[in-house]
This record gives structure tokens, C-alpha cells and sequence, in this order.
């Protein structure tokens, strides 16, 4: 990653060839952290990671509303918040009244009827995260990192420029905040 860095660096400094090749280099681990993310989804998912690194390669680079990225977490940072928007509008797509409001198709596995898997309501989530911005940011960036862009915690630390201890306490903090807001959600 440490090209990323040299890249922005040089975009900083007025460099007009390094913005050129900074998405290309980026493209690729884009796309693997996409299929990550794609890959804790739940059934029925109809979006592929090719197409969520490309709509949020669009956003990242729209001429109207083009960023400087200063440094390879702001930059990260975006694209984290570029491929949450994204997943969120989806589910939100999926479940507007014209497309059946919230009946989902799912299919039956054997092994699921024994041990349900964990799920959580996507706008639920979001809701959330937005209630854990308000309260602390830095938190609510380190989700994004760390769920949407599948960062470990010591390369979210590394991009949000705090020690691996730090970012695992606000990962702690985090999760049981988010933990306590969507039990909370789901019991009204």
C-alpha cells in the first residue's frame, strides 16, 4: 500500500499523471474487499463485487463532486462510505412497495434450520451507524473501514492513524454499541 501512499502524496503536491494511475492501483484490492464484503451478505444478494467497485468507482471519481484525498485513509474512507451507500440504497431499491415492499425470496438449507446464522436488517445497521457518528465519528469510521471495505483492525488503525490497541477498543466499543441499538431496534 505503500504506493497508494507515494501516489497521493504526489496528487497532493500538484502531480496531474498521479491521480491518473491511483485508481488503477486501487481497483484491484477495491474488488477483493468488495467480494469479501459481498460474501457475508445474506442469500439472494443480486449484486457482484465487480459492480459495486464500479459504482462506487463512479462516485469516487464524479467530475462534479471529485475529492482530493489527502491520504490513503481519507481515501479509503470514501470508498468505504461509497460502498455502504451503495449496499444501503440496494437493500432500499429491494424493498420499495414496487418491488413487493420486505418479502424476500429465500431458500431452504438443510444446515440453517439447525444453526440459524446471525442476521441483522441492513437499514437497521445503517440507522445505527449513524446514531454512533453522532456520538463518536472516529468509531463510526472504523465500522465503515472494518465492515464495508473488510479492512483487519490493523490496517484500519493503520489508515485511521491510531495504534492496533486504540482501533481495538473502539472495534469493542463499537461493536457493543451497535450490538445494544439493534437489539433495541428489533424489540419495538
Amino acid at each position: 500500500m505503500t504506493n497508494v501512499t507515494q501516489i497521493l502524496n504526489a496528487i497532493e503536491h500538484g502531480d496531474e499523471e498521479a491521480s491518473e494511475k491511483l485508481l488503477p492501483l486501487v481497483y484491484d484490492e477495491l474488488r477483493r474487499l468488495a467480494a469479501q464484503k459481498l460474501n457475508h451478505e445474506p442469500a439472494g444478494q443480486t449484486l457482484q463485487p465487480t459492480a459495486l467497485v464500479h459504482e462506487a468507482y463512479l462516485r469516487l471519481v464524479d467530475n462534479q463532486h471529485q475529492e482530493r484525498w489527502d491520504s490513503r485513509g481519507h481515501f479509503f474512507g470514501a470508498a468505504a462510505e461509497a460502498m455502504r451507500r451503495i449496499l444501503v440504497d440496494n437493500v432500499r431499491r429491494k424493498r420499495s412497495l414496487m418491488r413487493g415492499g420486505n418479502l424476500a425470496r429465500r431458500e431452504m438449507i438443510e444446515s440453517e434450520i439447525a444453526e440459524p446464522e446471525l442476521e441483522f436488517d441492513l437499514l437497521e445497521l445503517d440507522e445505527a451507524l449513524d446514531r454512533l457518528s453522532s456520538k463518536d465519528s472516529q468509531a463510526a469510521q472504523l465500522v465503515k473501514l472494518r465492515y464495508f471495505s473488510g479492512l483487519t483492525v490493523a490496517q484500519t488503525a493503520e489508515v485511521l492513524d491510531v495504534s492496533t490497541r486504540t482501533a481495538e477498543r473502539l472495534w469493542t466499543y463499537s461493536k457493543a454499541f451497535l450490538l445494544r441499538e439493534l437489539r433495541n431496534d428489533s424489540s419495538h
